[in-house]
């Protein structure tokens, strides 16, 4: 039987200010494992906002590329990303105008058996490509999505410097994912 007491969520920075990666503590005994993915009272301890959306995408094919997405003001998101089948390697871009770190990213795999979650503020840009195939991606998010402010940075930028795990071919990118502006072209509103 597991122990319900409230398990502390603790929080890791990342190499570009304001990313970090989110661990809670997990409870195993031989045949079962526990953890807490989301409180309340952690998350106000961190700074993180409240969440008020959760979606999640399913994608069949290994090497599948998605991004790089944010929402704009006046609803940008704070995006928390885990994966609940499969890999991903998970790239986040600063695209904050001001920043020293613009155009600058980092590159993490997460994985659903060690759900870990990252955190992406308003000011980056969030991508990444499945590692296996029926990848289950899944976002808790601080806004509701608005599809009419969704922005988005060109996933193969050679200015980004990416390197992407299928190189320059992946085995699919969505059509709205070829169609967004490099970084030397983005009107970043943040």
């Amino acid at each position: 039987m597991f122990v319900t007491a409230r398990l502390a969520i603790q929080s890791t920075p990342l190499a570009i200010g304001g990313l970090c990666l989110l661990r809670a503590a997990i409870t195993e005994q031989p045949d079962a494992r526990f953890s807490t993915f989301h409180d309340d009272r952690d998350f106000a301890a961190l700074g993180l906002p409240r969440i008020v959306q959760q979606h999640a995408s399913r994608y069949t094919q290994r090497h599948t590329v998605r991004g790089l997405h944010f929402q704009a003001p006046p609803h940008a998101q704070v995006k928390i990303v885990s994966v609940a089948r499969g890999r991903i390697h998970d790239v986040v871009v600063d695209v904050r105008a001001a920043s020293p770190t613009r155009g600058r990213h980092v590159a993490i795999e997460l994985a659903a058996g060690d759900w870990t979650q990252l955190v992406v503020p308003p000011g980056f840009a969030h991508g990444f490509c499945t590692l296996e195939p029926d990848t289950e991606v899944v976002f808790r998010l601080s806004d509701f999505n608005e599809p009419s402010l969704l922005r988005g940075l060109l996933w193969n930028d050679p200015a980004l410097a990416i390197d992407w795990p299928c190189g320059a071919t992946p085995a699919q990118v969505f059509d709205i994912d070829q169609r967004w502006p490099r970084l030397a072209d983005l009107a970043s509103p943040f």
